[in-house]
């Protein structure tokens, strides 16, 4: 059987991973495949492992503001390389106006603060209804 496969990233300076962690580790309880990269990644880090890797979606955890500059750039590197199939979304410390900006731009949806696991794993879900996981 065929599961969501889900690269979770830490983008730019931000040291605070406890977030992106327990999303993981939520998203692979309800049986997704998930690849965390680590800290500090850079745009074209994360998007060559998303390339490597062959994932349905890309999942920024960010608190250090540059939300408007990381996620554009993703999903740039990602256009460069014929992907646009694959899911940007993410969560973090995002204002609800700049959340509702890159959404227009074509960024999936952005999570803050507090968002239940659930809420999360729902969307992923309803995402990739096609794709058959465990």
């Amino acid at each position: 059987m065929k599961k969501i496969k889900v690269l979770v990233a830490k983008a730019g300076l931000d040291g605070h991973d406890r977030g992106a962690k327990i999303i993981a580790r939520a998203l692979r309880d309800a049986g997704m495949e998930v690849i965390y990269t680590g800290l500090h990644q850079t745009p074209e880090m994360i998007v060559e492992a998303a390339l490597q890797e062959d994932v349905n979606i890309v999942a920024i955890s960010i608190l250090s503001g540059a939300h408007m500059t990381i996620f554009p750039k993703i999903q740039e590197l990602l256009k460069k390389n014929n992907r646009e199939d694959i899911l940007i979304s993410g969560g973090g410390i995002i204002p609800k106006e700049d959340m509702q900006e890159l959404q227009k731009k074509g960024i999936g949806r952005l999570f803050g603060p507090g968002t239940p696991t659930n809420d999360v794993i729902d969307y992923i879900k309803s995402a990739f209804k096609d794709v058959l996981y465990a």
